[in-house]
């Protein structure tokens, strides 16, 4: 059974999920608005990724005997400066996610809360593959620079990109 306190963070976290779902869509829309529809679709997987992470957590809840309430769920913006600052956004939201994950992993230690320390495990690593591939393209955006042919070829490197579910037991 989770804790009080756990249970309210956990349902933090569902929402901080959600939330991060809606910044990379709106990150898509705003790459399909500029025809960049491989970059559209890395934000459009990410998006579904998010999705997942929240409803694992939404699961999780409930296989603890807790309850799931959620909040509303902030708007994220609509437009960056370039393809490399929305890039620089989607890195630094994932840094916030994985401090946000290692608080809860802080909060399960301090409860003594086992299970969910361990459930939070996956998220641990999962976070330093996320931070990894957002870091991947900023990287590389930053070598491209204003080269088109460089957003060309890069754009279609990022439109081969699907999502895969992670399997039953992750």
């Amino acid at each position: 059974m989770l804790s009080e306190r756990m249970e309210k963070a956990l349902n933090d976290q569902i929402n901080a999920e959600f939330y991060s779902a809606y910044l990379y869509l709106a990150m898509a829309a705003y790459f399909e608005s500029m025809n960049l529809n491989g970059f559209g679709n890395w934000m459009r997987v990410q998006a579904q990724e998010e999705l997942t992470h929240a409803m694992k957590f939404y699961d999780y809840v409930y296989e603890r005997g807790g309850r799931v309430v959620l909040a509303a769920v902030d708007a994220p913006p609509k437009e960056w400066e370039s393809p490399l600052a929305a890039f620089e956004g989607a890195y630094a939201h994932e840094c916030k996610v994985s401090a946000m994950i290692n608080d809860l992993v802080n909060i399960a230690i301090e409860e003594k809360d086992h299970a969910t320390n361990n459930f939070l495990q996956w998220f641990v690593s999962e976070q330093v593959e996320e931070e990894a591939s957002a870091d991947d393209v900023v990287q590389k955006l930053k070598l491209i620079g204003d080269h088109g042919n460089g957003i060309f070829m890069l754009d279609r490197e990022l439109g081969q990109r699907v999502f895969s579910a992670p399997a039953s037991g992750e």
